[in-house]
């Protein structure tokens, strides 16, 4: 993300409101991307078809949305995974003629992986007419698809490209499923929903094609990237159930939501879980546009000066203002994260009634709010152990989240409804703190690491 990340903080550096919100939205945007599109898109439609529909049918909606979400994000994890590493190579490299290949290549292997195993769920799992299922397979094949091409956003400078795809697309998803519902009901929201999606997909693709204009040949070429990091693809796969695993177990929770269809929810659950993520997408935006752009500088003034072979006081000298750049961007996580969350968690009722939500979920709300404070910080420390190639740290954590998650979660379960949203806030808390240990100790010993254990003479790959 950090290339991206130095195009938008030159909006930010030029000393106006406006610059500053710009640059603010369009990381938001850029990081975010699918996932604020999926949440203010079903909330807006939702609304909106609720006279034209039954509560049935919104929350059949709701649930094949929420599937395909959460399906598409553990799918394509390994692949993108995988992805976003060759392109790497390639751009270190300053040779991205098999960019436009790479993407084409992804997106063949997870249709190609994925389809078949969602396909049968929906035709013969789920109880649903030919049409909703025909829209709801190609809602999962656009929201995946969308997932995989997002790998190349960050390479993309063009942000105002990307950032209008996803706003038109989301107008169009609204108004064509508002529409639609009053004539088709489940059948015309979905399809609505799948235009802006479409539109979304196919922009951002041309998008893509049009900025590697080059001839590409080797779609399939980055396939042995996941076997030689197969520990990255599985620290990918694993950390994407983490997210949804307790959403996973809710779904059999007592309160559980069993629709005609076959689905299963747990609407307080779900919803006070989606309404707390959202509280951590300005945190997401601030680490793209300052914390990791900061940090990257200082990360590549400390490997250029080793390959100029300086004298070691120099590598020390960068090595404390890499470890500097990492103590300010966890003071300005800290400040912001810190007050939305005290906000978020302290304003929780005046929320709930200003947007109407039961007040069943303020429990659930708060302590997921409380955990998606931790859970960032977890994800931005698992973005610094990616810089420094420590994949097997990366699996630990990542497999750890899992497990905390699953475990906590089921022991909330037998706990009672009071202690709903306690195992992810525990697990976050417990996956961050093992993580920032990790971290620290790594960067500590950053010299020891850069000469001796990540040297290719001493320990050959």
């Amino acid at each position: 993300m950090a290339g991206i990340g130095f195009e938008l903080r030159r909006l930010t550096q030029r000393d106006d409101l406006a610059g500053m919100l710009q640059g603010y939205g369009y990381a938001a945007l850029t990081t975010a991307g699918p996932w604020l599109f999926t949440i203010l898109a079903l909330s807006a439609m939702v609304a909106l078809g609720t006279p034209a529909t039954t509560p049935q049918e919104l929350a059949t909606f709701r649930g094949l949305i929420t599937y395909n979400f959460a399906f598409s994000l553990v799918f394509t994890a390994p692949v993108t995974a995988a992805t976003t590493r060759r392109l790497a190579d390639y751009i270190y490299q300053k040779d991205v003629k098999q960019a436009a290949a790479l993407m084409s290549g992804s997106l063949a292997l997870v249709y190609g992986i994925a389809l078949p195993l969602v396909c049968p769920f929906y035709l013969w799992h789920l109880h649903l007419n030919p049409v909703i299922t025909l829209a709801a397979i190609l809602n999962f094949a656009l929201v995946s698809g969308i997932w995989v091409v997002s790998v190349f956003l960050t390479a993309v400078k063009n942000y105002r490209a990307v950032t209008w795809s996803f706003l038109v697309g989301l107008a169009i998803s609204v108004a064509a499923a508002a529409v639609f519902a009053y004539a088709w009901g489940v059948e015309g929201m979905l399809t609505g929903f799948n235009a802006g999606l479409a539109f979304i997909l196919f922009t951002l693709v041309a998008r893509v094609f049009a900025e590697y204009p080059a001839r590409a040949d080797q779609a399939f070429a980055f396939l042995e990237y996941l076997r030689r990091y197969w520990d990255l693809v599985l620290a990918a796969l694993l950390y994407s159930a983490a997210v949804w695993v307790d959403k996973w177990i809710m779904w059999w929770a007592p309160g559980r939501e069993a629709l005609t269809s076959g689905l299963l929810l747990n609407p307080d659950y779900d919803s006070a879980m989606f309404m707390a993520y959202l509280t951590i997408v300005p945190s997401m935006a601030a680490f793209t546009l300052s914390i990791e752009t900061g940090f990257y500088e200082q990360y590549l003034k400390f490997y250029s000066d080793i390959q100029r072979h300086v004298p070691y006081t120099k590598i020390e000298a960068n090595h404390h203002g890499l470890i500097e750049s990492l103590v300010e961007g966890a003071r300005t996580f800290l400040v912001l994260q810190g007050s939305i969350t005290v906000t978020a968690i302290l304003l929780a009722p005046k929320i709930f009634i200003w947007l109407g939500i039961n007040f069943r979920q303020i429990g659930i709300f708060r302590f997921g709010v409380a955990g998606a404070f931790f859970h960032a910080g977890f994800l931005f420390l698992s973005v610094i152990l990616s810089y420094f190639d420590l994949r097997r740290t990366q699996l630990a954590a990542s497999a750890l989240l899992l497990v905390a998650n699953a475990l906590f979660t089921i022991i909330s379960i037998r706990l009672g409804f009071a202690w709903y949203g306690y195992g992810y806030f525990l697990a976050a808390l417990v996956a961050f703190g093992c993580t920032f240990v990790a971290v620290g100790r790594a960067i500590s010993r950053l010299p020891y690491h850069t000469f001796v254990t990540g040297n290719t003479s001493i320990h050959p790959v």
